[in-house]
């Protein structure tokens, strides 16, 4: 079982920067894949950005050239910094972990408001 604990939300004004982190604990050998979804009120759940263990990224086209995704694997945590915000990305952001397309874990959750 892997455990996923986030920090890093809050309120940002538009243009503004926030970084996420995600640090994963126990059965992390069995995940080869971190990454974010996020949701907001009245939407769907959806893919943000993943990393692989080897490093490979991908990202929604909402959010290319603006959020980078990255991870160390010392520290067993995948890290999302966020720049030039806007309203829409407002949302709660959940960092998961899990082999390709198979989601093992959810973290908990974090509050993203990014105000116009």
């Amino acid at each position: 079982q892997v455990q996923l604990v986030e920090s890093g939300g809050g309120l940002v004004q538009a243009g503004g920067s926030l970084r996420l982190s995600c640090r994963a604990s126990g059965s992390i050998f069995s995940i080869n894949a971190m990454g974010w979804y996020r949701q907001a009120p009245g939407k769907q759940r959806e893919l943000v950005a993943s990393i692989t263990r080897g490093g490979s990224t991908n990202y929604a086209d909402s959010v290319k050239g603006r959020f980078t995704i990255s991870r160390d694997n010392a520290k067993n945590t995948v890290y999302l910094q966020m720049n030039s915000l806007k309203p829409e990305d407002t949302a709660v952001y959940y960092c998961y972990g899990g082999v390709g397309v198979v989601i093992f874990s959810w973290g908990q959750g974090t509050q993203v408001t990014v105000s116009s």
